[in-house]
């Protein structure tokens, strides 16, 4: 499956922000790399430069890459609603971010590594596509096999976070989806308006 393999730590410092999660690297230098440091002159960004940047930023943050991403655009414009919030909710309810939201992983990268290996169910079927879409009331779970795994305890010990829309049960390793994420309720710092207005051109 085609992914992001790259510098994690340039792209975080890029957009001033752990994309990919905690990073001692931008704590020690939060300019962007390749610069000579904060203080450096910089050009006015253009419109569309700050455009590309956002859609950008969403694509790490959720792992997603350009032709699947524009896919997941066109979806959401089709729906009824707020294009861009639409988008964001296409985003939360893929199956890798839900494992990852449930804190079944540390990671997205660890949730779609779960996923393609088979140690994740959906309505008690094995779910090997991390892309797939759950709808409100499927049911996500941990493989009863895979329920002894140590990075999947180590996982679950670790992350306290909850989420409105999701039912998780710790003990049990399963959870649902109740509902489609409000977009006050999806802590990522992402303006999906300016990536409707990219696409929109």
């Amino acid at each position: 499956m085609a992914r992001y393999r790259g510098p994690k730590s340039k792209i975080a410092r890029k957009f001033k922000e752990p994309i990919f999660g905690p990073d001692k690297t931008l704590e020690r230098k939060s300019h962007p790399s390749g610069s000579k440091g904060a203080s450096r002159r910089r050009t006015k960004q253009s419109e569309y430069a700050v455009q590309l940047q956002e859609k950008q930023k969403a694509k790490y943050t959720y792992g997603i890459l350009e032709k699947q991403f524009r896919k997941m655009f066109s979806e959401a414009s089709r729906k009824k609603g707020i294009t861009g919030e639409n988008l964001l909710q296409l985003c939360e309810t893929r199956l890798d971010n839900t494992v990852y939201r449930m804190g079944i992983a540390p990671t997205r990268r660890g949730a779609r590594q779960l996923v393609s290996h088979k140690h994740i169910t959906v309505d008690g079927k094995v779910a090997n596509v991390a892309s797939y879409i759950l709808r409100p009331g499927q049911e996500v779970a941990v493989r009863e096999r895979s329920k002894a795994l140590e990075a999947i305890n180590n996982s679950l010990n670790e992350n306290i976070s909850k989420y409105p829309w999701l039912d998780f049960n710790s003990t049990e390793m399963k959870g649902k989806l109740i509902a489609m994420p409000e977009r006050e309720q999806i802590p990522e710092n992402i303006k999906e308006q300016l990536i409707v207005e990219l696409y929109s051109k």
